[in-house]
């Protein structure tokens, strides 16, 4: 079932396997009380086709929903493979010995009163995982709904979503955390008729956790596409892996994300940090690997309908198919808002249409038949209409945007739209304005052939447009070996590093900076006004004064003849903070500032940013991030992906500025970051002077670098 197990820890695997491929399961704890919602795992597994074997455990009853029950674990005549703890918090915990001595590998912990309830509830949740790390037995839970696997017809849940029978099979997997969320999506996709794989409520996760699930349903051969849905932080690493493994296989990951940080609320010492924030790491990955994001439950059941019942969108390019000319207008401008192409088609395809459509409809791209192809009764034009746009090679797919169709002609022509979709190998969506009781069989048809039917234009594009499968970017981008006396500079540093001493980090790494001289007093800065030309920059370099221009520690435009007084004046301005100096520094050519940055999350992910930088940074927050290392090619896209882009290409006639230039500056500064090591946290360079100039196309004008401390690294 499974293709790619060796980057999981052997006791994660073989918990998941009994968990969702069990031979056998006891269910701890089993209620005979009709209407007792812990009294549904075992009439679930009793009533809906498992064919492993099922142990109640209860000492109160000797059977339950028609199965022997036991008055213990101890009693059960053969080994279990899963144990449904349906008991109280505190049992819960006492019994996890037991069940691992009667060969469980894997436990589900239903009971509340742990981690959600306060301190003593976390105390409790701690013991509990220790418990079971020490017997050997993972935990999905506690505070959970459980799980379900329609390959083992194995339904160890209580969610009210089954009451009305089992759902059914299919390829879609869903994990999350929410059990109500987790019901709500589950009773949804049954009444779309979206085949469900496999479903899993991992509650306080507090053991395995959503992603540690997600990365092995990824794998499971009867997985297609996964949704989830995540409202806690995630380990930033394990999510790059699952995204990653989902793009390899090419499997759709869909995900819905609640409680989700501002941006910026973590401290920063830069303006990068602050304008990344918490979520950069995730963004990065959604961004690189394709990942969905929905933005409620209505559209990842959408998306992940359209995931599992319709080939992918290799193409941008929508052709679009409609019985009303504002029907088509409003499907093109939802189109163009999720990044699809409504274009112009070319003048044989019109020409092959117009023999169909009537003349006073449109055939260029919304192509609109109007209702009036419908004025006898379900059209075979309107098909052929459909089958014609379909086929052309300038379309990669097509949405059918039906208006007031109803009744027997609704019926009829679903059962044609299912025909053509189901025979595509493109997707074809359709969009149904009409109500479900005007048109209740047509839908039913449609579903039942696994057609998935919008209710608005925007919902039908949305899901297109999320069927659009871009690969991965190769990694492998080389990071310079550190010599010996620059590894020793850089372990020698301190929490926070001034420009003067970056300077040798940046000239090491072959990033431009200025001509530049650091002095301590007025006749060390009398002793070097004479090395530079024209007017200079001073600033006070001190690990306590980070963004000097806020506190006035950047004086600029001082002729050579007022260096001395102006550094005097700065020094004795900042006397209190033991400044390292004042570096005199060469005024750079006039042009555009951007901002180069590069920050290691908390999880230990380095991400480069890149966009329009100076000191409104981030007012404008007009910048792109992605993993860091990258190469000048890589970083070149980076910076296209700003809106300040624009700038540098010939903005209003402007003379182009060196856009290859600051793309190899990114790309060295990315690979600088990851060559200082896993002490980095934070290196910035604001502002990136962009100029005319041919001997300095890109200057770096201000460098910030903060590390762990070395007691800490």
């Amino acid at each position: 079932m499974v293709n790619d197990r060796n980057h999981e820890d052997s006791s994660v695997v073989e918990a998941l396997d009994a968990l969702f491929h069990p031979r056998a399961v006891a269910v701890v704890g089993a209620s005979g009380r009709r209407g007792n919602p812990f009294s549904r795992p075992l009439e679930y597994l009793a009533s809906f086709g498992y064919e492993g074997s099922v142990f109640p455990i209860n000492p109160q009853y000797h059977e339950l929903a028609g199965v022997t029950c036991y008055p213990d674990l101890g009693s059960v005549p053969e080994p279990v493979d899963l144990a449904l703890m349906m008991v109280p918090a505190k049992a819960a915990v006492d019994l996890l010995p037991e069940v691992a001595a009667a060969g469980a590998r894997a436990a589900v912990v239903f009971a509340s009163g742990f981690g959600e309830t306060g301190e003593d509830g976390e105390l409790l949740q701690r013991e509990l995982v220790e418990t079971g790390r020490a017997h050997g037995v993972r935990l999905i839970g506690p505070n959970c709904q459980g799980v379900l696997s329609t390959t083992a017809k194995m339904y160890g849940t209580f969610t009210a979503a089954l009451e009305n029978g089992p759902i059914s099979a299919g390829c879609l997997a869903y994990v999350g955390q929410s059990g109500a969320v987790g019901g709500s999506i589950l009773s949804l996709a049954n009444e779309r008729g979206i085949g469900i794989a496999s479903w899993v409520s991992t509650g306080n996760q507090a053991d395995l956790n959503s992603v540690d699930v997600a990365r092995y349903l990824i794998d499971e051969s009867d997985t297609s596409a996964l949704a989830m849905y995540i409202e806690s932080a995630t380990d930033e690493l394990a999510f790059l892996d699952l995204a990653r493994r989902a793009a390899e296989l090419d499997k759709p990951l869909i995900v819905l994300r609640s409680a989700v940080s501002a941006a910026g609320a973590r401290a920063a010492a830069s303006h990068t940090g602050a304008i990344i924030g918490d979520s950069a790491a995730f963004d990065a990955t959604v961004a690189e690997y394709g990942v969905i994001e929905a933005r409620d439950i209505d559209e990842l059941i959408d998306v992940a309908h359209a995931a599992t019942a319709l080939p992918s969108l290799r193409g941008r390019r929508l052709g679009i198919v409609t019985t009303s000319g504002g029907a088509g207008s409003l499907a093109a401008d939802r189109a163009d808002e999720v990044g699809l192409v409504v274009g112009e088609f070319t003048d044989p395809a019109q020409a092959s249409l117009a023999e169909l459509v009537p003349s006073f409809g449109a055939v260029e791209n919304p192509v609109d038949v109007t209702a009036q192809i419908f004025r006898t009764g379900v059209s075979d034009d309107f098909i052929e209409v459909c089958h014609r746009v379909e086929s052309l090679d300038e379309v990669d797919g097509v949405l059918i945007a039906l208006t007031l169709v109803t009744g027997d002609f609704a019926t009829r022509t679903a059962e044609a739209l299912a025909v053509l979709a189901a025979s595509s190998k493109k997707p074809v969506a359709i969009a149904w304005g009409a109500s479900r009781e005007q048109t209740e069989d047509a839908r039913r048809h449609l579903r039942e052939q696994g057609i998935p039917v919008y209710d608005s234009v925007g919902d039908a594009c949305r899901a297109l447009a999320a069927l659009r499968r871009t690969p991965p970017r190769p990694a492998g981008v080389a990071v310079p070996e550190v010599p010996t006396d620059m590894r020793a500079l850089i372990d020698g540093l301190d929490e926070f590093v001034t420009e003067a001493v970056g300077r040798k980090l940046l000239t090491w790494a072959g990033i431009p900076v200025p001509r530049a001289r650091l002095v301590g007093d007025r006749a060390e800065a009398e002793k070097s006004a004479d090395e530079f030309d024209g007017p200079v920059v001073l600033k006070i370099q001190s690990a306590s004064v980070l963004h000097k221009s806020d506190l006035g520690g950047v004086v600029l435009g001082v002729a050579r003849e007022a260096i001395a007084d102006a550094a005097e004046e700065l020094l004795e301005r900042f006397a209190d903070v033991q400044p390292e100096g004042v570096l005199i520094q060469q005024m750079a050519p006039e042009g555009l500032e951007f901002i180069v940055g590069v920050t290691t999350t908390a999880g230990g992910i380095a991400l480069v940013t890149a966009g329009l930088g100076g000191t409104a940074t981030e007012i404008f927050r007009d910048t792109a991030t992605t993993f860091a290392p990258i190469d000048s090619q890589r970083a070149r896209d980076l910076i296209c992906g700003t809106r300040a882009s624009a700038l540098l290409t010939g903005f209003r006639g402007d003379e182009p500025y060196g856009l290859d230039a600051l793309a190899e500056l990114v790309s060295r500064v990315s690979r600088l970051a990851v060559a200082v090591g896993p002490r980095l946290r934070e290196l910035e360079i604001n502002p990136v002077r962009v100029t005319h100039d041919a001997e300095h196309p890109v200057l770096a004008l201000d460098f910030l670098m903060r590390l762990t401390t070395k007691e800490t690294n």
